[in-house]
């Protein structure tokens, strides 16, 4: 596939934007937040290590959560296993007596937030829309462990849909719980789940698990509107891609391109690539706004200040792009644990063919894929949608049932349709 497909997967719907002082030469978007996400200590080499808890506030807090803790915990580097590191997320406990064993856990990888501190989802409230999916979860009867992903809210550069990267957060952010809830989480019932940018980690979380965590006992993984590629797809049949930044005068995408910019290009090597080097003067603006603001604030600024993409570089940036879509894809699209998958047939922002070609590289890969398309739905909408049939995937996989593998019957889906009311 050509550079930047990886970019047809944008998004996330939470909000946040606050101003904050911080190391502009950096661009890393650090700062602006409590001081819960700094570490000052050591940080133990072992991966998965929980370093702080603290009661979340109500307004972080899910409705249906009868305790909710934001957590801070040990990982490592995902370009050099060698560094320890730390991130941030939380854990929701659902209401109820507590089954037999401890609750079974739904491992939830967010969407698009943005690249700055500010916008860990730990740090500030939940969209409507997430609120309503996990509370549907928790009164299901699922704990909820929540990760913000490497570098948001935690000091650095998020590695956005760098797969790795968001693979080894998921994964170490079960670890943690883990073991600072022993009775409380079940250590047999694990499902990863997630959305847009956390679909693609979710599925991400699922392949990396038997090499980096073969120690978690993962039963299945849901993924709607997944942003996930791979360029070695072998004889699967892949839908072709229509460009999406193509009109100049869509600025919102130029919002799109700066957190790929800074967190799937820069994230590669963010001492060596220097974003003065490559941003404009005009496109500076929005430079230090990502430092600061998420994703729905940036695309109100870049409109604001009809800034488009090519007005942003000034210097040609097809090289990097190039290396980042190799880096961020998946080695092979093979899976060993079983995969849903929820599609809206109205998705413009991950494209609803970028999605199949993805489910259909995994299914000649040998992955055993629940795949659903929902008519009308789009890259939001999709994700309530598929609650119609996820929880019969979970129930099979939780109790060793083989869920319906829908690889045999695995069609495109067709031409982007008119969306539904949301």
């Amino acid at each position: 596939m050509r550079g930047r497909t990886a970019k047809s997967i944008w998004l996330a719907f939470t909000v946040c934007a606050m101003p904050f002082a911080t190391v502009a030469e950096t661009w890393n978007g650090d700062g602006g937040v409590t001081p819960f996400y700094r570490w000052e200590g050591p940080i133990p080499t072992k991966a998965g290590t929980m370093l702080r808890r603290e009661l979340a506030s109500p307004e972080a807090s899910l409705q249906q959560a009868v305790r909710t803790e934001r957590i801070l915990y040990s990982s490592i580097d995902w370009l050099n296993p060698d560094k320890p590191t730390i991130v941030s997320g939380m854990v929701f406990f659902p209401k109820g007596a507590m089954p037999k064993g401890g609750w079974p856990i739904i491992a939830w990888a967010h969407g698009t937030t943005g690249v700055a501190d500010v916008c860990a989802p730990s740090f500030l409230p939940r969209s409507d829309r997430d609120k309503d999916y996990l509370n549907a979860w928790l009164e299901a009867g699922f704990a909820i462990v929540a990760t913000d992903y490497e570098g948001l809210g935690t000091p650095g550069p998020h590695p956005y849909l760098q797969y790795k990267s968001e693979a080894i957060s998921v994964l170490d952010s079960l670890r943690a719980a883990q073991n600072a809830y022993p009775n409380l989480l079940r250590d047999d019932q694990i499902i990863i789940m997630g959305q847009s940018q956390g679909g693609g980690a979710a599925l991400a979380a699922a392949y990396l698990a038997p090499s980096y965590a073969p120690e978690l006992k993962i039963k299945g993984t849901v993924a709607t509107g997944p942003v996930a590629h791979t360029q070695n797809f072998g004889k699967a049949h892949q839908e072709p891609l229509p460009g999406i930044f193509a009109d100049p005068s869509d600025y919102s995408n130029t919002a799109f391109e700066i957190l790929y910019f800074l967190g799937t290009i820069r994230s590669m090597d963010s001492a060596g690539i220097k974003a003065e080097d490559y941003i404009s003067e005009a496109g500076l603006p929005m430079l230090r706004k990502a430092q600061s603001s998420c994703f729905w604030d940036l695309i109100g600024y870049a409109n604001e200040i009809k800034l488009s993409i090519p007005d942003m570089y000034k210097k040609d940036i097809q090289a990097l792009t190039t290396q980042a879509e190799k880096v961020s894809a998946f080695p092979d699209a093979k899976i060993q644990t079983p995969v849903f998958t929820g599609t809206g047939q109205a998705d413009v922002v991950a494209q609803s063919n970028f999605q199949y070609n993805f489910i259909s590289a995994m299914c000649v890969a040998g992955t055993s894929v629940e795949w659903r398309y929902y008519p009308n739905a789009t890259h939001s909408s999709a994700v309530m949608r598929s609650r119609v049939d996820s929880p019969a995937f979970i129930e099979k996989v939780l109790h060793g049932k083989k869920p319906q593998n829908r690889c045999g019957e695995l069609v495109p889906p067709g031409p982007a349709q008119e969306p539904e009311a949301e």
